[in-house]
């Protein structure tokens, strides 16, 4: 078993009317390493002053969570297969929308990794395939995920 930690600070900005929803979703999470990132609702979801389009929401952090664990676990396979990797940039995209209980979610996480390294295409693919059974965030969630390697 192991812990993690996130630390999350939020408080009124001068001029907020709390009681009648206008206020800041804009607030700070610390990690336990020792980062710091500035969060916000999605101005999808809440419209600007009261959201800040610069701040992370939280279905950018969903989707590159399940983007960094798969990621992680296709580094760790990929050296495992003696698999010599350069680079790796994903360009991953979540969509949110009503699920089947008509309660809206994260439904789908599409990762497009590119992979820079001297793998088969057949290789690539079965690395990717363990490095999705394996990961934590998508062993964790209802979210339909797919790999599609570029």
């Amino acid at each position: 078993m192991s812990k993690h930690v996130a630390t999350l600070r939020w408080s009124q900005d001068e001029g907020d009317h709390f009681s009648l929803g206008r206020y800041t979703r804009v607030h700070e999470i610390a990690f336990d390493g020792g980062t710091t990132i500035m969060a916000s609702a999605s101005p999808a979801i809440v419209r600007e002053p009261f959201s800040n389009p610069v701040g992370v929401d939280p279905e950018e952090m969903f989707v590159a969570s399940i983007a960094s664990c798969h990621m992680l676990w296709f580094l760790d396979f990929a050296r495992r297969a003696k698999v010599e990797v350069t680079s790796y940039e994903d360009h991953a995209e979540g969509i949110m929308e009503a699920d089947a209980a008509g309660r809206t979610s994260i439904t789908r996480v599409t990762l497009r990794p590119k992979v820079e390294c001297d793998a088969s295409a057949e290789q690539l693919e079965t690395i990717h395939h363990q490095a999705h059974e394996a990961c934590f965030i998508a062993n964790s969630v209802k979210t339909e995920i797919t790999v599609e390697p570029a």
